[in-house]
């Protein structure tokens, strides 16, 4: 397990070298979207209009913050569950985003997207969306703002916390192990 500091848009570098339960430490840019918005994303796509944010490289935090208190970018911003983009993800992993972060499994489709586009799925922390949002520092809605928390935002952040779930290599960190019938 090793430790990455990276900075947004994510390259196949940058990608290739992560490996399940390797902590990252993102900077840059990342770009919220929840299920709502991810519709939207692949209908605008679907009738040959550029998405909202370049996909390429692109880092997607599956968020809906809560408002924002006086003197700072954002409210709590804790990942959502995961599996509500799984429709979508796919299709998105093949049009260039290199990394989504939520919280919980990704179904087989997903994790055979990232295997075949390089792609990573990230893990933040459920319930400390308060603590993620101090590692917040720029947030800005750039589409749908008609959706509230569930806008697509631009955020800036420094040292946001994440661990690799899923891996370009097949690797996953929710793996139980299989219990191995001794006989005695």
């Amino acid at each position: 397990m090793k430790t990455h500091s990276l900075t947004t848009p994510l390259s196949d570098e940058d990608v290739q070298a992560l490996r399940t339960g390797d902590v990252v430490l993102l900077s840059g840019r990342l770009y919220t979207a929840r299920d709502a918005a991810h519709k939207r994303i692949v209908e605008a796509l679907d009738r040959g209009e550029e998405p909202p944010f370049p996909l390429e490289g692109a880092v997607i935090y599956y968020v809906g913050p809560t408002p924002a208190p006086p003197g700072r970018p954002i409210g709590a911003a804790g990942p959502t569950t995961s599996y509500r983009m799984d429709a979508f993800a796919p299709r998105l992993y093949q049009l260039g985003v290199k990394a989504t972060i939520g919280k919980g499994r990704r179904n087989p489709e997903v994790k055979e997207a990232l295997r075949a586009f390089g792609g990573v799925y990230l893990g933040a922390t459920g319930g400390a969306g308060a603590l993620l949002a101090q590692r917040i520092v720029q947030a800005k809605v750039i589409a749908h703002e008609d959706l509230g928390p569930e806008a697509i935002r631009a955020l800036e952040v420094k040292d946001f916390p994440t661990v690799v779930v899923n891996d370009a290599h097949g690797g996953e960190l929710y793996v139980t192990p299989t219990r191995v019938a001794s006989g005695k």
